[in-house]
């Protein structure tokens, strides 16, 4: 017969109470129930764990087993409370990383109610590119990835969690704000363009001239923002993108032919099931986005 960990609990649950029936209670068992739990770890060890009827008095081995008993069951108690833990998201690490724009608008708000709802959930978050999200989510190093993405990869369980239009972002004052809506691209030619990550993905052939022709070009949010603001050039970017930063000094133009947005998603890798802890993360930041966008906060 093999020996269980039930066999230990009874009798370490005896050995410190010094009583059957009070060892019952704490188990809610039955005293026969543990009497034979008792008796069957003796037949299994071949020698008695106490010197008496009244089970209030060890042998040696007795002692032996009541302590290696005790730190059996704590460290099994251990085990079984944090793969609970982990099941119900009460514990575990997130490793989360986001574009920019999403990083500072989404989620703190997302962050602040899941940590309120699940205090025991480390979170590691880092803000990218699209294109290093990818390689990091490729090479495993991430849970939840949130940026644009190539939806022909197979690898990547991917959904949709909004689009953010494409739009002129410029100097407050520039002369450029007066032509708005009847913007055209031969307009936006006569100014310097500071190209960026970004405004590569603004497909239109009129638009790709003059992309390809940038003598500057930026691939940092903030630092392009401030070539912005010293009137180095015009730029195109996601309207998110003004959200991360204090914006009564820019403009933010319509496109001529308004061009695709970019489209943002929660990405993973599709032959990792998420965590718990992280399915409950990318949930909060669904919920919080659908809150934002009932409040057109975008």
């Amino acid at each position: 017969m093999a020996l269980k960990i039930e066999m230990l609990r009874c009798f370490a649950a005896v050995a410190r109470t010094g009583k059957l029936s009070e060892a019952a209670h704490q188990l809610n068992r039955t005293p026969s129930a543990v009497s034979m739990m008792l008796k069957q770890l003796e037949e299994h060890l071949g020698e008695p764990l106490f010197k008496t009827d009244r089970k209030n008095r060890l042998t040696a081995l007795g002692s032996f087993v009541l302590e290696q008993a005790e730190r059996e069951l704590y460290q099994f108690d251990q085990t079984i409370h944090a793969i609970e833990s982990f099941a119900n998201a009460r514990h575990g690490r997130v490793r989360v990383a986001a574009v920019p724009s999403v990083a500072a608008t989404v989620l703190p708000r997302a962050i602040t109610k899941f940590i309120n709802n699940f205090p025991g959930v480390e979170i590691e978050l880092r803000d990218m590119d699209s294109t290093t999200i990818l390689h990091e989510l490729s090479r495993s190093r991430l849970d939840i990835g949130i940026a644009s993405a190539d939806l022909s990869s197979g690898a990547l369980h991917c959904e949709e969690l909004l689009s953010d239009r494409f739009g002129l972002i410029c100097a407050a004052n520039h002369p450029l704000i007066k032509e708005e809506p009847n913007l055209t691209w031969d307009m936006i030619a006569q100014y310097k363009f500071i190209a960026n990550n970004l405004s590569r993905l603004v497909t239109d052939p009129a638009f790709q001239r003059l992309h390809a022709e940038a003598l500057l070009s930026v691939h940092n949010i903030t630092s392009l923002l401030a070539m912005v603001r010293a009137d180095l050039g015009v730029t195109i970017l996601p309207e998110m993108t003004l959200k991360t930063v204090e914006n009564n000094d820019f403009a933010f133009l319509t496109l001529p032919d308004s061009p695709p947005p970019r489209r943002i998603h929660m990405l993973r890798n599709a032959d990792s099931p998420a965590s718990p802890a992280a399915r409950e993360l990318e949930k909060q930041i669904f919920e919080t986005i659908s809150e934002m966008q009932t409040e057109n906060q975008f």
